[in-house]
């Protein structure tokens, strides 16, 4: 079974450089460290997406004569089932779409 376990161990560690590839007491270490940067940055990825939408909507607002804060108060004031997802990819990809909603809302 140990052998079994330095296999699996060392397949985890393909494309790791120097002692971290072929050393199994190194490259255990290394495992646990890629999984902890792994957790956190899968946390982060949804922080900054966010980040993202948010950015590209205000700017298409601001084409519009609105600013971020005033176009989603006046969407959630209006009922709109619209998140900032969706709303980013229409300010993005259609942005005469984006602008009808911004028309709606005013």
């Amino acid at each position: 079974m140990k052998a079994k376990h330095r296999r699996y161990i060392l397949k985890q560690t393909k494309g790791y450089r120097f002692g971290r590839k072929s050393k199994e007491r190194v490259a255990k270490e290394a495992i646990k460290h890629a999984g902890v940067h792994a957790f956190r940055h899968r946390r982060t990825k949804k922080r900054e997406f966010r980040n993202l939408w948010a950015l590209r909507i205000n700017a298409a607002a601001r084409d519009n004569g609105l600013s971020y804060s005033k176009l989603m108060g006046a969407l959630k004031k209006a009922n709109s089932t619209l998140d900032r997802k969706s709303l980013a990819a229409l300010a993005k990809d259609h942005p005469e779409a984006f602008k009808r909603i911004v028309e709606s809302v005013k």
